[in-house]
């Protein structure tokens, strides 16, 4: 318990001592090894016994859910923070878990916003794989800088029998790959910076399992070649030996921890680069430079990226990053997406997995709060100021599941449940329509749904059904439609729209995030400068009045006096109409809205909402309709792994399922296939490709987007839809 304590307080001691903090995580493709990583490490830091470490029973740690364990396979991100002396200085790593699995990859694309490093995990004998390329993409978009981990050596060794010469081979294919992905993801300026090398200690090759890594540095400083890598798998050596080997010469946490201190910045250094790319707001303002700096005196700037609800206590713990200032208990907070001001009641940090509490956090450090009702992604100040951006998933939902009680008095409770569950996860939508009783929720995909699922039934304790998964389509226009009108009810209103398809350069540039999404502010150079870049007219630019889902809307009305008083009411029914598109209520993509020209009553009684909404929807509806509207379908790209001797089977699923083949590719005994494949027929997928490959065949989804739907199949499935919720021929 004394060991414990002893850790405790120096945690404390260093948390203000921003230059010793490193706030990193790890990130990998599934079964690569991460969560056996992260629980050696804590087993070092003795916070498990270490004869548990990375045991699939008594070990993983940071699996807190029975479904994680069940499954074998992380689901949510867990925080950990551990100590690690380094030259004659002590230093505090607060390191989150992340989930490898693609459906999961919103709990990765939060953790990003928290930390300012990556350790990348890569097996060894795997190589890169989809989800490699996945979470260097998350983590090079909120500026994290990455180092190499190559894990499961035990593999080639024991194996594969792999010589000296040939591990060497395989590393240097590795890492070309991994730095060939950084120079084609990183901005310019990251792009050479952040490129890994072995010699300088920002790769290490190792086992997580067997508690050993390595880096040439490290090698160095204890004397170890490659040849002394095989001892450890040496049939003479006994166990206790080869421990005790492993632990002088190759300590997985030491070696690790060396490359993290070394190779990963403090919360000084990163804030200078991190925050001008994720925090939109006036960089040169008190509050800007506060952050910049990461001060401890300055304004409080926190952002939730993760909320965890106590089952037994329904208590809220928001977990997430302090960019400036401090948290203190009692301390009067604004939420500025809530835009409401609430206290904190406990201000807690992480010792080993376990939040403890302590009476105040500054700047630099990954902490959580207590106390608070609010979402992730929250950015909680002292005074209103500008949010955060908001974290953008790489994948879009795009599987659907409506979900119901058996007894209708369990309503109101799954209702709850629902909002507590798009708290703990916000990459699960949750439509809740309290009318029809009827309540959506969107997922990443299938085994998304079907943990959250089984999470309502055995952990919230409400006995739910759910329908078949339904596939999320998107709605579109081919055309330009004209000057449209929409009249208010009342007669005395008319507004005229023009709706087209939205350039593709700027339809990239808001999918790249170089676009912020949002309401435009009155004077916003920042998106002025990124739509000039792009090849949009000065004037237009500067008539961008909101960007929405992917969609945008322009104001290019001149001279109207009460235009003011009515622009947030067309906004609003803009967003509605982009939510729900006029051909089956499916949301809208890549449209550009112009309000051409409005004539307005000159009583304010008479353009109010209950006119505006009407005539914006109606004028929208029509310009559609002329624009001949068109649906579009996610299509996801997958890499197929399989036995080459089923390969014949596989190119035979994917035609089934109206997918085409574009790669194959044969390595040694396997095959890895590449192949597009409409998400509409893809219910059920993996249950299909183990039946067609006797069990062997593994799926891994490489990207996604959306398609238009071949014209015969449209028709159908826009009636199938309009079917499913309920709506008439004129709605």
């Amino acid at each position: 318990m004394a060991t414990g304590e002893k850790n405790f307080e120096k945690i404390k001691r260093i948390m203000g001592h921003q230059e010793n903090i490193r706030n990193i995580a790890t990130s990998a493709h599934i079964h690569h090894g991460k969560t056996a990583f992260t629980d050696n490490l804590l087993a070092v830091a003795g916070k498990i016994a270490a004869k548990n470490a990375g045991d699939l029973e008594e070990g993983m740690a940071t699996w807190q859910h029975a479904d994680e364990q069940e499954r074998l396979l992380t689901v949510d991100s867990a925080n950990t923070s551990m100590v690690h002396d380094y030259g004659d200085k002590e230093y505090l790593v607060n390191l989150i878990d992340t989930p490898g699995h693609v459906d999961f990859s919103g709990n990765v694309t939060r953790a990003m916003r928290a930390v300012d490093g990556t350790i990348v995990l890569v097996c060894a004998s795997e190589g890169i794989m989809p989800q490699t390329e996945t979470v260097l993409k998350q983590a090079l978009r909120e500026r994290v800088k990455p180092v190499l981990f190559i894990n499961k050596v035990d593999r080639l060794i024991k194996e594969l029998k792999v010589t000296p010469q040939q591990m060497q081979e395989r590393f240097v294919k590795i890492i070309n790959e991994f730095n060939m992905l950084i120079a084609n993801i990183a901005e310019t300026e990251f792009k050479d910076k952040w490129q890994v090398n072995v010699n300088d200690g920002s790769v290490a090759f190792g086992s997580a399992r067997d508690n050993w890594a390595l880096t040439i540095p490290f090698m160095k400083k204890k004397g170890v070649s490659f040849a002394d890598i095989y001892k450890i798998y040496d049939d003479k050596l006994s166990e206790e030996e080869r421990k005790d080997w492993v632990w002088k010469n190759a300590s997985l946490f030491e070696s690790m921890m060396d490359v993290v201190v070394k190779h990963l910045p403090s919360p000084l250094d990163a804030q200078k680069y991190r925050v001008a790319k994720i925090w939109k707001g006036e960089i040169d303002s008190e509050f800007g430079k506060g952050m910049t700096s990461c001060d401890q005196k300055g304004e409080t700037a926190f952002v939730i990226t993760r909320i965890v609800i106590e089952p037994r206590a329904g208590k809220e713990v928001c977990a997430g990053r302090l960019w400036s200032g401090s948290l203190k208990t009692g301390q009067e907070v604004y939420l500025n997406l809530a835009k409401k001001k609430q206290r904190i009641q406990q201000v807690l940090v992480y010792d080993g997995i376990k939040a403890e509490l302590v009476d105040e956090v500054s700047a630099g450090n990954i902490c959580a709060i207590a106390g608070i009702n609010a979402e992730p992604g929250e950015t909680i100040t002292v005074n209103e100021q500008q949010p955060f951006e908001e974290m953008k998933q790489i994948f879009q939902p795009v599987i659907t599941k409506a979900i119901t009680v058996d007894k209708s008095i369990d309503l109101p409770k799954l209702i709850e449940v629902l909002r507590k569950v798009a708290k703990e996860d916000p990459s699960i939508k949750i439509e809740i329509n309290e009318e029809t009783g009827e309540n959506l929720m969107s997922g990443m995909g299938e085994l998304h749904l079907e943990i959250v699922e089984n999470r309502i039934k055995t952990e919230k304790g409400v006995e739910v059904k759910t329908s078949q998964p339904i596939v999320v389509y998107r709605e579109t226009v081919t055309r330009t439609s004209g000057s449209t009108e929409g009249r208010s009810p009342n007669k005395h209103n008319s507004l005229f729209f023009n709706v087209e398809p939205l350039e593709p350069a700027v339809a990239q540039a808001i999918e790249k995030g170089e676009i912020s999404e949002g309401r435009v502010k009155k004077k916003d150079d920042k998106l002025w400068g990124a739509l000039t870049a792009i090849g949009v007219s000065n004037e237009e630019a500067r008539q961008y009045r909101n960007v929405f889902q992917g969609n945008v809307f322009l104001d290019k009305t001149k001279g109207e006096v009460y235009m003011i008083e009515i622009i947030e009411l067309i906004l609003d029914s803009f967003e509605m109409v982009m939510k729900a598109g006029p051909l089956s209520r499916e949301p809208c993509m890549n449209l550009k809205v112009s309000l051409t020209d409005v004539k307005l009553h000159e009583d304010a009684i008479h353009r109010g909402p209950a006119q505006v909404y009407p005539a914006v929807r109606e004028a929208l509806q029509e310009a559609f309709k002329k624009a001949i509207p068109v649906l579009f379908e996610p299509i996801q790209t997958h890499v197929i792994e399989v036995p080459t001797e089923y390969m014949g089977e596989v190119a035979k699923l994917v035609t089934q399922k109206r997918g085409q083949m574009i790669d194959a590719k044969q390595e040694g005994i396997v095959t890895f296939i590449k192949a597009r494949l409409p998400v509409g027929e893809m219910i059920g997928w993996s249950s299909d490709l183990r039946s067609a490959t006797g069990g062997r065949g593994v799926s891994s989804l490489m990207d996604q987007a959306f398609e238009r739907m071949p014209n015969e199949l449209q028709q159908r499935v826009i009636k199938q839809i309009r079917m499913r919720k309920g709506l008439a021929e004129n709605q």
